[in-house]
């Protein structure tokens, strides 16, 4: 039997892992890495390049350079142009990238590689989660399942850890910020709450150092660095590297030339924590609604888990030290950690017998939870429209959840069905995902109940059932089409194109 890999498809990095000899491992890449710089490089008149190299020749043609492409998707307005006039949008960027590591998997493991194991956000909805599935049937993978990015760092710590308790699992990536807390027991893993924010992430801290080196160097009398797109690429690039340098010193210096004249800005660590300050505090803001959500208060957390490669600023550490009254657990790599969780999933989902193997502690089960509650509009009494929470946030998936709706009048014909995506009561502070005409069947009488199924996947998608209860008649099944992604002709016509693409 073929081996399926977990993939951990991030914002600015992505890792690929396999279960070997009944151990997670992480894969080197074709560049004899273990991080793949998720960037994409068009060339004039040829096939893209992915990765490192790519990643390298932003700086020169950063108009040909497509990054942090995870933050698009499932945006339709979104789309990029190569040189030669093609477009492209997010789901194929990520479909290149995913095809390179299937492409560098297989070479490492001497075989085809056809399944995979795909990480997202536990904070991604319907729209997103979807897109990334669309991503790698794009790429000619089959995709096993999608599992949330902390839930796989859970599964991952789990190999060395054999606690059981609640642990708080803070993943700071470099585009998106989740927390999650969980309940390990006996080899069974239950998420209790999850909730995120999928702009935050290691880019955010990255843009307030810029901004900040950037007017430094203006008030020097140089430049604008952001208006021009060499210059601003240059600068992402030496800002990032002393975002890092600055884990493990006091004190960097970013240096920029333009136009042959060098401009030294000298940056403390004390002074990036106060201009990253705000971002920060919006993840202690998300921890402490996930804890009130879940009734939980911090002497109940057992552990705390870091998860990201954000995660390595000593800032982030000391805030988790003050709120939980411990020091974050250690001994795992917070880069690989998600991709090992994949892989064991991906391992799971292929029934072989890794968790049958002497001295490992892998999960015998995953309960996740939804990231986003659902429902429908429906009138009140008062004849006003509102919003009515169906399957709530941090559900546990897969559910199934029924609520009866009746007729407004006699021999009613049809009904107007919707599905939400939000907590509020108010519809227009909810996302409508879909909205459709269902007929009914003639001569019901007023008040006749309509009974809707509602069930959430274990890859967080959604389905919804209607049925006559006064007939006992099933009406039909909602088949979410999702207008903002992808429909099944393009997502065929977009993997035969990817067929005869090279990606180097």
């Amino acid at each position: 039997m073929a081996r399926a890999i977990g993939i951990d498809l991030g914002t600015t990095y992505s890792v690929i892992a396999v279960v070997r000899d009944g151990r997670p491992e992480i894969l080197v890449n074709g560049d004899g890495s273990y991080l793949t710089p998720s960037v994409v490089l068009f060339q004039p008149g040829g096939d893209p390049l992915v990765g490192e190299v790519a990643r390298r020749g932003a700086t020169e043609t950063p108009q040909d350079c497509v990054q942090f492409v995870k933050r698009h998707m499932g945006d339709p307005h979104w789309s990029v142009v190569d040189p030669d006039g093609q477009e492209y949008r997010p789901e194929q960027i990520s479909a290149i990238i995913l095809k390179r590591l299937v492409q560098d998997s297989a070479m490492a493991l001497g075989e085809e590689v056809r399944d995979v194991v795909i990480t997202v956000p536990a904070y991604f909805d319907d729209l997103r989660r979807t897109a990334t599935r669309h991503a790698g049937e794009i790429a000619g993978v089959d995709v096993l399942r999608l599992v949330n990015e902390p839930t796989a760092a859970a599964v991952g710590y789990g190999i060395t850890q054999r606690e059981s308790g609640l642990f708080l699992i803070y993943d700071l990536g470099g585009g998106t910020f989740d927390v999650t807390i969980l309940r390990s027991e006996k080899g069974e893993f239950e998420v209790i709450g999850t909730d995120g924010d999928r702009n935050l992430g290691g880019f955010d801290f990255d843009n307030e150092l810029m901004q900040h080196v950037s007017t430094v160097v203006r008030g020097m009398g140089g430049p604008e660095l952001t208006d021009d797109l060499v210059l601003e690429a240059d600068l992402r690039d030496k800002c990032e590297l002393a975002k890092r340098r600055l884990s493990t010193a006091d004190h960097t210096i970013v240096t920029v030339v333009v136009g042959g004249r060098r401009f030294r800005v000298g940056v403390t660590r004390a002074e990036f924590e106060a201009m990253t300050s705000d971002l920060l505090e919006r993840t202690e803001i998300i921890i402490e609604g996930v804890l009130a959500d879940a009734g939980l208060a911090w002497d109940r957390i057992d552990q705390v888990l870091l998860v990201g490669g954000s995660t390595r600023m000593p800032m982030v550490r000391e805030l988790v030290q003050r709120l939980s009254g411990r020091a974050p657990a250690t001994g795992v790599n917070p880069d690989e950690v998600v991709a090992l969780g994949a892989a064991i999933v991906a391992d799971q989902a292929k029934a072989q017998a890794s968790a049958s193997i002497p001295g490992l502690a892998v999960p015998t089960t995953i309960q996740d939870v939804t990231s986003q509650a659902l429902g429908t509009t429906v009138l009140d009494h008062a004849g006003q429209v509102f919003n009515d929470i169906i399957i709530p946030r941090n559900s546990s998936i897969p559910c199934l959840v029924e609520k009866t709706y009746v007729t407004v009048m006699t021999d009613q014909r049809t009904m107007l069905v919707d599905i939400t995506e939000g907590d509020s009561d108010d519809p227009q502070y909810v996302a409508k995902l879909i909205e459709r005409e269902v007929p009914l069947p003639p001569g019901l009488p007023r008040q006749a109940p309509i009974r809707h199924v509602m069930r959430y996947d274990v890859d967080g998608l959604i389905h919804l059932e209607l049925i006559d209860d006064a007939n006992h008649r099933h009406l039909g099944e909602i088949d979410l089409d999702r207008p903002l992604n992808l429909d099944r002709a393009e997502v065929d016509r977009m993997r035969h194109e990817m067929r005869d693409l090279e990606v180097q």
